[in-house]
């Protein structure tokens, strides 16, 4: 993901975050995963924050398959990254993908739910 208006529409998604990173998702219309990473001037110098992205692209590779086709997503770097070991990161963020995937599906029950009952 490149433009501002991506992340932004991932911002109105569904979030969930642990001490070193927060992970936005929300369903796209291609085929492929988008993912973006972000990390503020507030965390650290441009080294500290190319280390943060570094990482996280890394885990992100390290949980390729766990990532949903037709998704964008969005990683927020902090600066705990830094010092979490990277073991911590992959789990962080296998375990964060299957609970945005489930807050995903429950959102889209409730909303075919409200759907029908409008037309009864």
């Amino acid at each position: 993901m490149t433009k501002r208006a991506q992340f932004l529409r991932a911002a109105r998604g569904v979030r969930a975050s642990r001490r070193s990173f927060m992970l936005q998702a929300i369903r796209s219309d291609h085929d492929m995963p988008g993912i973006g990473y972000t990390v503020t001037k507030k965390t650290g110098n441009s080294p500290e924050r190319s280390r943060i992205k570094r990482r996280l692209r890394a885990a992100v590779q390290a949980c390729a398959a766990e990532f949903h086709p037709q998704y964008d997503y969005v990683l927020i770097g902090r600066r705990e990254a830094l010092g979490e070991p990277f073991s911590g990161l992959v789990s962080h963020l296998s375990a964060l993908l299957s609970r945005v995937h489930a807050n995903q599906q429950d959102a889209a029950r409730q909303n075919s739910n409200r759907h029908d009952a409008k037309q009864t």
